[in-house]
C-alpha cells in the first residue's frame, strides 16, 4: 500500500485518536504540573475564666475564592514528577551516598512507593507476556492439528477464560487460593501446617497474580495464531514436509515467520495491557504485597475528600512513557516491515 492511501485510508482513525486520546493526554500533563492548594487557616483565640487557648480553623471563602482564581491549583512545575512519592531524585542520591552495597541500595529504592509498584509491573508484563505469545501459540498448533470433530470442543474450552469477566475470575481464584477454598486448605493439608497461606507471602502473591494473568489473557493470543495458522499456504507446508523438515522446523522455519505480524500485534496488546494490571491486585486484597503503577493512580484519585489530581496525572504520564519505552521494538520492527513491503 502506497503512503498517501495509507495516510488517507488512517485518517478517521487518527483524527479520533488526536481527539480522544492525544488532547487528553496532554490536559493531563498541564494538570500534573499544579498541585492543589492549601487551605487557609485562621487562628483565633476563645478566651474564658481561666484564661485564652488558640484555636485554628479552616478559612472556607478565602479558600474557595483562591480555587476560584486558580482552578487548576498552585504551579509546581515538574516538583510532583521529581517528589518522594515518584522518580525520588533526591532520595536516590542520598541512598546511593549512603549504602554499602548495591543491595542496601536497591533495598533502600525499593522502599520507595513509586519503585516498588515499578518493580512489580515490569516484573509482571515481562514474565506474563512472553509466557502468553508461548503458550497462545503452542496451543493455537495443537488445536489446529486436532481431528475435525475435536476442533470445536477444544476452541470453546480454550476460550472459557476470556469469556469469564476479570473481576469475577480473579475472585474465584482469590477464593480458591484462601485457607478454606480448595487449592489454599490442600497446601495446608500437604504441609500439615493450618497457618500457612498464599496470601502472606510476597511471592507467593506476585505467583498467583501472574498466574492469574497468564490464564485470562491465554484466550486472547490463542485464538489470534489460531486464525493466523488458517492462512498458512498449504503448498508452502507440503515442499517443507517433502523436502525431510521435521514438524518442529516447520514450526521454527515456515509458522513462525509467516507468523510475525501477528506476533508482533498480539506483543504490543499484551504490554499495554499488563502494563496496566489493575483488578487482580483489588480483587485479590494483595495491596499490602503487590502494587502496580495503575493502583497508585487510583490510591491517589480515591482519597477522601482531597483527591491528588497532580500525582495521579504524573503518574500517568510516566506510565504512558514507559510503555512506550516498552513497546518501541516492536514498533520499529513493524515500522521496518512496513516501509520494506510498500516500496
Amino acid at each position: 500500500m502506497k503512503h498517501r492511501t495509507f495516510f488517507w485510508f488512517i485518517l478517521p482513525t487518527l483524527s479520533a485518536m488526536i481527539l480522544f486520546i492525544a488532547l487528553p493526554i496532554v490536559s493531563v500533563f498541564v494538570q500534573s504540573l499544579f498541585v492543589e492548594h492549601e487551605q487557609v487557616l485562621v487562628v483565633s483565640e476563645s478566651c474564658g475564666p481561666f484564661g485564652c487557648t488558640p484555636t485554628t480553623s479552616v478559612d472556607t471563602e478565602a479558600t474557595a475564592k483562591l480555587q476560584e482564581e486558580q482552578p487548576l491549583g498552585r504551579f509546581n512545575g515538574l516538583g510532583t514528577y521529581t517528589n518522594r512519592s515518584h522518580l525520588a531524585f533526591a532520595e536516590i542520591g542520598e541512598a546511593w551516598a549512603n549504602s554499602d552495597s548495591f543491595g542496601d541500595f536497591w533495598a533502600k529504592v525499593y522502599n520507595l512507593p513509586f519503585y516498588s509498584a515499578l518493580t512489580f509491573t515490569l516484573a509482571y508484563t515481562f514474565i506474563v507476556t512472553p509466557l502468553v505469545l508461548a503458550l497462545g501459540l503452542a496451543i493455537a498448533v495443537g488445536v489446529n492439528n486436532l481431528p475435525r470433530a475435536l476442533k470445536g470442543v477444544a476452541i470453546f474450552i480454550s476460550l472459557l477464560p476470556f469469556l469469564v469477566t476479570p473481576l469475577v475470575g480473579s475472585l474465584i481464584l482469590f477464593w480458591m487460593v484462601d485457607g478454606d477454598g480448595v487449592i489454599g486448605a490442600t497446601i495446608q493439608r500437604i504441609f500439615n501446617d493450618p497457618s500457612l497461606s498464599l496470601k502472606a507471602s510476597t511471592a507467593l502473591t506476585w505467583t498467583m497474580l501472574m498466574v492469574y494473568g497468564v490464564w485470562h489473557t491465554l484466550p486472547f493470543s490463542f485464538i489470534t495464531f489460531y486464525a493466523g495458522l488458517q492462512t498458512v499456504p498449504d503448498d508452502t507446508m507440503e515442499a517443507a514436509q517433502i523436502d525431510g523438515a521435521t514438524k518442529w522446523q516447520r514450526l521454527i522455519h515456515v509458522i513462525v515467520p509467516h507468523l510475525m505480524p501477528l506476533v508482533s500485534f498480539v506483543t504490543l496488546m499484551l504490554i499495554m495491557d499488563n502494563f496496566r494490571v489493575f483488578e487482580p491486585i483489588v480483587s485479590f486484597k494483595a495491596e499490602a504485597h503487590a502494587q502496580s503503577l495503575s493502583w497508585i493512580i487510583f490510591n491517589d484519585l480515591r482519597e477522601s475528600g482531597n483527591p491528588l489530581y497532580a500525582s495521579a496525572g504524573a503518574t500517568s504520564l510516566i506510565t504512558i512513557i514507559l510503555a512506550l519505552i516498552l513497546m518501541s521494538p516492536v514498533l520499529v520492527r513493524t515500522w521496518r516491515d512496513f516501509t520494506r513491503k510498500s516500496h
